[in-house]
């Protein structure tokens, strides 16, 4: 059984209710109680975005092979409404990504993990630093408190919302 964790955000429409969806979801494919961190809302990073994202990270447990989870994923993106080929940077309903499975390195060309920018992003390392404090990248070794002082700054606040 692999411990995964997965960031979801949302910039477009009731974002509260996509990530609400989104957790309903891991609950559903998640053979154990889902670790859900609190959302938090930030400013959108890249060129094109202009809203505000909710952001949150899940740590859930799986019997699924990483690229398997990662097409269940995106066919649940889908079904959400996002577009199946969204530009880099653009709005989007939800976007759910594998940031580590199970302490596993992959570099394939439609499957990277550990998530090759997470590290840079502190709307997925301040969530995941709630549920995982001692979380150490399996690649490269670093602790997360190092990684989230290293990561470019952005405002963000914590909600008090459930998902």
């Amino acid at each position: 059984m692999a411990e995964v964790i997965i960031a979801a955000g949302s910039n477009l429409g009731n974002k509260l209710h996509y990530l609400q969806q989104a957790g309903k979801f891991l609950d559903k494919i998640s053979h154990s109680a889902v670790k859900k961190s609190s959302i938090w809302e930030s400013e959108p990073v890249g060129v094109e975005a202009k809203f505000p994202f909710l952001n949150t990270v899940a740590l859930i447990r799986t019997n699924d092979q990483p690229g398997m989870l990662l097409n269940k994923l995106k066919k649940f993106e889908c079904e959400m409404g996002r577009e199946t080929n969204p530009e880099r940077w653009h709005p989007r309903v939800l976007d759910l990504d594998i940031i580590a499975y199970d302490g596993l390195v992959i570099h394939k060309d439609n499957l990277i993990i550990p998530h090759p920018e997470y590290h840079q992003r502190l709307f997925v390392l301040l969530p995941m630093q709630e549920i995982l404090p001692d979380w150490t990248d399996p690649e490269n070794k670093t602790r997360i408190d190092k990684m989230i002082e290293q990561a470019p700054e952005i405002t963000m606040k914590k909600l008090n919302n459930d998902w």
